[in-house]
């Protein structure tokens, strides 16, 4: 055995430490070790190289370096007698980047207990210490796998506990293979998990992706269980279930048509908890209570003197009123009224003495008032919110409450986009958002505007609901492209958007781990995102990276990864990555396994070759 354990480490044996500096290390390599590989018990080993491991042999410990450089230097060597012997060019020198360490138990721990001492020998690692350092699961853990290690070939297995309950980071430029990455990375959790048990993994995590350009709404596409919404804009498509209250939400309804924060906003408050009051539980006249109030502001606007303001209330009430009678014809509500200029007063035609400013029975008479008794509440709630908006800002004006003309453009605003928020969510009580536990946004077809829009309503509405339960449940929400509504500058958005947008998602990767809500952010511009959330992402895939500012991000952010891995961000090929985060021990460059082409991403880029094809 003795003698089977010296021709090993002989075989092995790389050369020696001859200067610690710190973390960093240098060895004198032997002058017969200089070959590509080496052949030992069957396996091809690569020799030494950069980016290759080592160990250094330190009493018990084994401790496992990175090399990240090496040079050759002249080794002027004497005889016995004192001579000069020939230069030797050959004594070549690694510089070594300490890692780990390996102890007694045989398992590899990251971080530094030891340093080597000069004279220490340095030996190759074999397959099994290489098996036991990119060992990231242990013993009982379920763990997933979708990628092998880039030099070696070897796969890994990544820890359940450790990668998925931790918020994720995805970066790298477009074509480098990052949606794969994140796929294949879901796809092969969703099977371990469902496969362990399926129906606890269905009622107890839920996994929702935005998805900015409809690049996984594949059948296939991580997996065939899956709840796809496909939202659009400018035609009828699918829609999103949301509860009533989160439109009655006045941050986001603020944000949602850029209100002013002194006065447009608390006018908007105040129709919102006008809505809340009207249909709170239990109530059960609603329609008749806002019914009576319409007759009695029809009552006021009447009576009104001033006709700049009056021609103001009616054009609101008008926007409220039904536009059509039974018998499907339409009706003008001001077709029997007009203004007194010379005496400045409501008349009923076609006498201009029939003045309704004195004559409260004669108001009764008038087709606006009638047509009160045609209202009925719309079916979706921003319609409906959108005439208390309206009633709410006629009782302003005739109270003197607001004027007009700060009012008036929040109101169009959110008039504007009304239809584009009926075609996007389904607010009614029968709508389900979890048909499924994993769901799918897809946002292709959504304008530019609700493209910010719907990913911060969605994201802050589950994270709310997630909260409020408090239960031992969790939810992991997954933002691809996270750019989009992530970036820390926007020239379409004023600062009081940008500042909510990127609080609510600071809040949810700083505070989300304690209530069981994951972020994961898949982006190709990792500069452009907050700051605040990419350093406090827990584990990082960076893909091949080539702009200066997104470079110099990953270096800021990710504070545990070495020099030598940083700098082959640049030439990355696609589907390699650099691994680096709390789930494992020490960065590891990988290969994703691609997936098939009927359940990858649809990312590919666009051939020529296929859309032309070749004359015959």
């Amino acid at each position: 055995m003795a003698a089977d354990k010296l021709a090993r480490d002989v075989v092995l044996r790389v050369g020696e430490v001859v200067e610690v500096s710190g973390q960093r290390v240098t060895i004198r390599v032997d002058r017969h070790k200089n070959s590509s590989d080496l052949l030992f018990d069957g396996d091809v080993l690569r020799n030494v190289s950069v980016d290759s491991y080592v160990e250094i042999r330190k009493g018990f410990y084994r401790l496992i370096g990175r090399v990240t450089g090496e040079k050759l230097d002249e080794f002027i060597g004497r005889d016995s007698s004192g001579g000069v012997e020939p230069t030797d060019k050959n004594r070549r020198f690694l510089y070594v980047s300490l890692s780990g360490f390996i102890g007694r138990t045989g398992k590899f721990e990251g971080g530094l207990r030891e340093l080597p001492l000069i004279g220490n020998e340095v030996y190759l690692v074999t397959k099994e210490t290489v098996e036991a350092i990119h060992d990231l699961v242990g013993a009982g853990r379920t763990s997933v796998s979708f990628a092998v290690t880039d030099n070696e070939g070897f796969e890994i297995a990544f820890p359940v506990d450790g990668l998925f309950n931790s918020h994720v980071a995805i970066f790298g430029n477009t074509g480098s293979g990052k949606s794969n990455t994140l796929a294949r990375m879901y796809a092969e959790f969703v099977e371990v998990m469902t496969t362990r048990n399926a129906k606890s993994f269905r009622e107890n995590v839920r996994i929702v992706l935005i998805d900015f350009n409809g690049e996984y709404v594949r059948p296939n596409c991580i997996t065939q269980h899956k709840t796809v919404y496909e939202l659009s804009t400018r035609k009828q498509k699918d829609r999103l279930p949301l509860p009533n209250d989160a439109l009655l939400d006045i941050e986001m309804l603020s944000i949602l048509v850029d209100a002013t924060e002194k006065t447009q906003k608390p006018f908007l408050k105040r129709a919102i908890d006008y809505y809340r009051q009207i249909f709170a539980p239990g109530k059960t006249d609603s329609l008749e209570h806002f019914k009576n109030m319409l007759r009695k502001q029809v009552m006021f606007a009447l009576a009104m003197t001033d006709k700049e303001r009056a021609d103001n209330v009616l054009t609101y009430l008008r926007a409220i009123l039904p536009k059509v009678d039974e018998a499907g014809q339409e009706v003008d509500v001001r077709s029997d009224i007009d203004w007194h200029n010379s005496l400045s007063y409501w008349y009923m035609r076609p006498s201009t003495a029939s003045n309704l400013q004195t004559n409260e029975v004669l108001r009764q008479d008038t087709q606006l008032y009638k047509r009160v008794d045609a209202y009925t509440f719309a079916d979706d709630t921003i319609a409906r919110l959108i005439d208390f908006v309206y009633l709410q800002l006629v009782r302003d004006i005739i109270t003197n409450g607001a004027q007009n003309e700060h009012i008036a453009p929040v109101v169009h605003r959110l008039e504007g986009k009304r239809k584009d928020i009926a075609r996007i969510f389904d607010t009614s009580d029968a709508a389900e958002f979890w048909a499924s536990n994993v769901v799918v946004v897809s946002l292709d077809g959504v304008n530019i505007e609700m493209k910010k829009a719907v990913p911060l309503l969605l994201a802050k509405r589950l994270y709310d609901d997630h909260k409020q339960h408090r239960d031992d449940k969790a939810m992991i929400i997954i933002v691809d492209e996270a750019h989009n509504i992530l970036s820390t500058a926007s020239a379409r958005e004023d600062e009081g958007w940008k500042d909510y947008r990127l609080e609510t998602f600071e809040e949810i990767i700083k505070e989300g781990r304690k209530f069981g809500v994951f972020l994961t952010i898949s982006s190709q511009r990792p500069n452009d995102i907050s700051p605040t959330i990419t350093s406090q992402a827990h584990n990082y895939f960076i893909h091949r990276l080539v702009n200066r500012r997104d470079l110099e991000t990953i270096s800021s952010a990710v504070s545990y990864i070495d020099e030598v891995t940083e700098r082959s961000i640049p030439t990355l090929p696609t589907g390699t990555c650099i691994f680096s985060g709390v789930a494992g021990q020490m960065p590891l460059k990988l290969r994703v396994r691609p997936l098939s082409d009927e359940a990858r991403p649809r990312s590919e880029t666009v051939r020529f070759d296929d859309l032309v094809e070749t004359r015959q």
